[in-house]
C-alpha cells in the first residue's frame, strides 16, 4: 500500500463517532463553494466591506477553482477510495466524480485565501474552517489525502491568480503626478 493509502486507512479506522455529524456537516457546506459564498457575504457586512463585489469576486474564484478540479477529475480519473478499499465506508456518498483533485479542498482553499484578501480579517479562522472541509473528506471516506492536498493547492493557486488580476484593475488613488515646483492652481 502507498502511504496516502495508508494515511486514508488509519483515518477512517480512527474516526469519533460523536464527531461523525460534525465532519458530514463540514462535507455537506462545503458542497458548490457555497460555505465560502454566504461567509463571503457575512464577513463583508461585519468588515463594512462592499457586499455585493465581495461575494461576486468570492463566487467567481471558488466556482473558477471547482471547474478547474472537475475539469481535471477525468484526466486524472483516480477511483474513490470505498470502490477500492473494503475499510472505507463512506459516512456520506454522493460523490458521482473521480477523487482527484477533491473539489471541496479546491473551493475551500479559494474561498479562504479570497476572503483575507478581501477582508483582511479572520485569517487564523478561515483557514482552519478550510483545512477542517478538506479535512472532512478524507474522515468521510471519500478522498485520500492527496486528493485533499492537490485540490487545496489549486484553489489557493486560482485565488492568488484572482488577487493579482484585482490588484491590476484596482484604481491607484494617486492620480497624476506633479511636478514638485509646480503650485497649485496655477
Amino acid at each position: 500500500m502507498s502511504l496516502d493509502r495508508d494515511i486514508f486507512v488509519w483515518v477512517v479506522e480512527h474516526r469519533a463517532p460523536p464527531l461523525d455529524w460534525l465532519f458530514v456537516a463540514l462535507s455537506a457546506a462545503g458542497t458548490a463553494g457555497l460555505l465560502w459564498i454566504g461567509l463571503a457575504g457575512l464577513l463583508a457586512h461585519l468588515a463594512r466591506k462592499p457586499l455585493l463585489a465581495t461575494v461576486a469576486i468570492a463566487a467567481a474564484t471558488v466556482w473558477s477553482a471547482d471547474l478547474l478540479a472537475v475539469a481535471l477529475k477525468p484526466v486524472v480519473d483516480r477511483d474513490r477510495p470505498y470502490a477500492l478499499l473494503p475499510e472505507a465506508e463512506p459516512l456520506l456518498r454522493w460523490d458521482v466524480s473521480a477523487s482527484f483533485p477533491s473539489g471541496h479542498a479546491a473551493t475551500s482553499a479559494a474561498g479562504a485565501v479570497i476572503l483575507v484578501y478581501l477582508i483582511g480579517h479572520w485569517a487564523w479562522s478561515l483557514a482552519v474552517l478550510a483545512a477542517a472541509v478538506s479535512y472532512s473528506r478524507v474522515y468521510i471516506g471519500v478522498h485520500y489525502p492527496l486528493d485533499v492536498l492537490a485540490g487545496a493547492a489549486i484553489g489557493a493557486a486560482v485565488a492568488l491568480v484572482a488577487i493579482v488580476l484585482l490588484r491590476r484593475l484596482r484604481p491607484t488613488s494617486r492620480g497624476r503626478r506633479r511636478s514638485a515646483r509646480a503650485t497649485p492652481g496655477g
